[in-house]
């Protein structure tokens, strides 16, 4: 088996669609809102990781908890800046 970094780009639009169970529309929406960037191949077709398939979920998760998709950014935004400062405090 071989070991792979979860930011590779692996998985189309309507494979990414159906491991997180959304629309397609709902993902483009959530790249148009910031909240998910997957890679572009050259001819501009979008490729997600399985840290986007991650973050894709997270944000399904935060607005199934009733938070809009403007307060989502925030708390993503909130959740990164406290990683790295607990990465800090560690190392």
């Amino acid at each position: 088996m071989t070991d792979r970094s979860g930011s590779v780009p692996l998985y189309s639009i309507a494979v990414a669609a159906q491991l997180t169970e959304l629309p397609a529309a709902t993902l483009r929406l959530y790249e148009e809102k910031g909240l998910v960037t997957p890679a572009r191949t050259e001819g501009g077709t979008r490729r997600y990781s399985d840290d986007d398939i991650a973050a894709i979920r997270q944000v399904a998760l935060l607005q199934g908890d009733g938070i809009n998709l403007a307060g989502v950014g925030r708390v993503l935004v909130l959740q990164a800046e406290n990683a790295d400062l607990r990465r800090r405090l560690d190392g």
